[in-house]
């Protein structure tokens, strides 16, 4: 295992186009360091904490990382923000978090564990080299913007903020923030909540996935010789299924208040299967997310439940006869309509 003192790590480029977006705003010079960052997939955490540091020299801000996360959505995030929105509960979107975080912020290594009555999410201390204050706090931020997109406001209920750099002379401007109270010169990057806000409900009835899935569920319908209310409830029990890798035909028939034989005659009157079903579905998925150039290869498998990018590569080629890049590719250099997904 690689060992912290070597530690370098990558952040996700969307965050990179985060930084553009609210250097705009702000009417800030863009730098061609910022401008050459907007097409990566990833890009090195050293050159995330320089960008930083340029952009705090424009503005000179007093707590530029939470200035910065109020300009954060969904496209920012990635493949989390995808996931995130099919989960019911906060305690599933920490979850969700915590086993995809490197995709979005490599920034250190997180923790999830809890401490009496409390739930503790921090990061471990980095070299002094790689970490400066904006980047403890823009890491905190984002965390809390995240939850803020997709819990109900009112159950967002923050019982600590702990910072390891020493206080800076605006401390209310981070208690404001965060709503909480405030330490700074301590061990750890911390936040803390109570482990009741563990069954807070998530936003999915508002959701812009939501609205998503049922343009994908329709278009599949569509596509049905002889369409019912259960082929509906079907395309989105399982759309929601692969976002949380639990698209089983048991897991399945049991939200439709089905056994699993009576829903495999329904499809067999369609002559068709459930494994039929749900590659359907995965290839309507592929297509749309390969549109949005943001989201890797990788990425992509983990949102259709594949357990390798290889397996998503193969499966890709024999529904297309393309590899999902050279997919991609083609779409590219086609007209340059709207594409539903970037709209996240």
């Amino acid at each position: 295992m690689q060992q912290l003192k070597d530690y370098t790590g990558t952040v996700y480029g969307g965050l990179g186009q985060l930084l553009y977006v609210y250097a705009q705003a702000k009417n800030l010079e863009i730098s061609d360091k910022l401008q050459r960052v907007q097409n990566l997939e990833r890009f090195e955490f050293q050159v995330w904490r320089e960008l930083l540091d340029e952009i705090n020299a424009q503005v000179h801000s007093s707590a530029l990382g939470l200035e910065i996360a109020e300009y954060i959505q969904p496209k920012h995030l990635g493949v989390i923000a995808y996931i995130t929105q099919s989960c019911d509960t906060l305690g599933e979107a920490i979850t969700r978090y915590y086993d995809f975080h490197r995709l979005i912020y490599d920034g250190g290594p997180l923790k999830v564990e809890a401490q009496g009555d409390l739930l503790s999410i921090r990061w471990e201390v980095l070299p002094v080299d790689l970490t400066t204050q904006i980047t403890d706090e823009i890491a905190l931020a984002i965390l809390v913007q995240f939850l803020r997109l997709y819990i109900q406001r009112e159950y967002i209920q923050i019982e600590g903020v702990n910072f390891i750099q020493p206080a800076p002379k605006n401390i209310r401007i981070y208690q404001d923030f965060f709503n909480a109270p405030i330490k700074f010169s301590q061990a750890k990057v911390e936040l803390l909540f109570s482990l009741n806000f563990f069954s807070a409900p998530c936003k999915n009835p508002d959701s812009t996935l939501q609205q998503i899935m049922q343009q994908q569920a329709q278009e599949l319908l569509a596509k049905l010789p002889n369409s019912t209310q259960i082929d509906e409830r079907l395309q989105h029990s399982i759309l929601k299924g692969l976002q949380k890798n639990n698209y089983q035909i048991e897991t399945i028939a049991t939200q439709l208040q089905m056994s699993v034989r009576q829903l495999q005659r329904h499809l067999q009157q369609q002559e068709t299967t459930y494994q039929e079903r749900v590659q359907e579905i995965r290839q309507l998925l592929a297509k749309q997310y390969l549109q949005d150039p943001h989201l890797s290869l990788h990425e992509i498998a983990i949102l259709l439940s594949y357990s390798e990018q290889s397996a998503f590569q193969r499966a890709f080629k024999l529904w297309s006869g393309l590899t999902p890049r050279q997919w991609r590719n083609s779409q590219l250099k086609n007209a340059k309509k709207p594409i539903l997904i970037t709209k996240l």
